[in-house]
């Protein structure tokens, strides 16, 4: 099943943690700290990969995480790495921060790899804070705790052509006849439904691939009809070729299907509206002859007037097929080949959301400081231990934490809680 949308949790690895330990030797009764540091937890690294084709995997499996780093040993033994998770997308994935809608990371080129999420660092063992004063200290870092992200993943198909038009106008006709693609055929609306490749290997002219971008309708760029969708693999191409019906059989008005689906490409993105268009006048076999020579010099001329190179064919019986074909392969060399991201007008620059170190309020008398640094200082000394109680009171003044509590009216004896511990405050 082609699924070209998805929201999946990723988790990176916790650092390991650092340890307290000591020489113990037959002896040395005092032996020095040799407590290990925690290894680095894993990364969530995407990767793009060619042989993939569809979101599919990510309708089943919803959640992916690295593995955590191994705490630290004794003897000075550095805990082991944890272990990253590389998970592939087809090329062409689009990933999204899922909550702010932020840009990630556009996957456009085979094996591009690229680091969403890093672990965390290891902590440092306790032989790392000893000094001439301080000959055995009890308390170590611990690791760095993981990060975690929903993201959204859309898939946007990369091809050199795409075929636009309202449903049910030959596009796929077209496709099967220039390509190996065997796209579903019938006589009803909206046979297709997802987006069909192939390649077209024309004369000696160098391949390229050609996209049957299901039918758009009036109203795509708001959504309706899988409007978005569809719009979203329209990005991708290059060069539009637009097949307009113009046997009349079914009621449609070439002309106003032209602006229908060009009106709606414009609402959609302005950028994505100046590429360049062919346009193909299909169904001519189904015309009488009569009439045929005088409709298709109409529209021709209606077509040219506005900068299009048109060309009248019939995708069943292949008449006309070889001159629109000429037509593509001379116009793709002057087109830049670099796939752009069109969703929104500026591209939105990813930068993960950055937890403050620590911050500090005051709730019914009480101040509290809280954060990622505080939660890590805790975790890493031992206050029953009066070097380490030391330690911890000398960060909390070298970071300005004191300063900050006397600027905001803390007297002696306040209460502060320090991520759920409690100490009465003296300066």
């Amino acid at each position: 099943m082609f699924i070209d949308q998805a929201k999946i949790f990723i988790k990176s690895g916790k650092g390991g943690d650092g340890i307290v330990a000591f020489r113990r030797e037959k002896y040395v009764p005092d032996g020095g700290p040799n407590g290990g540091d925690g290894g680095k937890g894993g990364d969530v690294i995407f990767r793009a990969k060619d042989n993939i084709n569809t979101l599919e995997p990510f309708r089943y499996k919803r959640k992916y995480q690295a593995k955590d780093g191994k705490n630290g040993g004794p003897n000075n033994m550095s805990g082991k790495d944890g272990e990253d998770i590389v998970i592939d997308v087809p090329v062409g994935t689009v990933i999204f921060d899922n909550t702010s809608g932020r840009l990630i990371c556009d996957m456009t080129e085979e094996n591009k790899q690229f680091t969403v999420l890093e672990g965390g660092r290891g902590g440092r063992g306790n032989q790392h804070f000893a000094t001439p004063t301080r000959r055995a200290p009890k308390f170590a870092k611990p690791g760095d705790e993981a990060e975690e992200l929903e993201i959204l993943l859309e898939l946007k198909i990369i091809a050199d052509v795409g075929l636009i038009g309202f449903p049910n106008v030959g596009k796929s006709t077209f496709l099967s006849k220039v390509t190996n693609a065997k796209p579903k055929i019938a006589n009803y609306h909206f046979t297709t439904l997802t987006p069909n490749l192939g390649i077209v290997k024309y004369k000696n002219s160098e391949e390229f691939v050609l996209a049957d971008i299901p039918g758009l309708i009036e109203g795509a760029s708001k959504g309706q009809g899988l409007g978005h969708q569809f719009l979203r693999h329209v990005e991708r191409t290059r060069l539009l070729v637009h097949v307009v019906d113009i046997s009349g059989i079914e009621g449609r008005e070439p002309k106003k299907d032209f602006e229908i689906i060009n009106d709606e490409i414009e609402n959609y993105s302005k950028k994505l509206s100046e590429r360049k268009q062919i346009v193909l006048l299909n169904k001519i076999d189904l015309i009488s002859e009569e009439k045929r020579e005088k409709k298709v010099e109409e529209l021709k001329t209606y077509f040219e007037n506005k900068g299009f190179y048109t060309f009248a064919i019939s995708a069943a019986t292949k008449e006309g097929i070889d001159k629109a074909l000429n037509c593509i392969i001379n116009t793709l060399p002057t087109i830049e080949k670099t796939p752009l991201f069109f969703t929104s007008e500026e591209k939105i620059i990813y930068s993960p959301k950055e937890e403050k170190e620590y911050e500090i309020s005051v709730q019914k008398g009480k101040y509290i400081v809280e954060g990622k640094m505080m939660r890590r200082l805790v975790n890493s000394v031992n206050l029953a231990d009066y070097e380490s109680s030391m330690y911890f009171q000398k960060v909390l003044r070298n970071k300005g934490i004191f300063k900050e509590l006397e600027e905001m009216g803390i007297n002696e004896g306040d209460s502060v809680s320090i991520e759920g511990y409690e100490f009465e405050y003296f300066r």
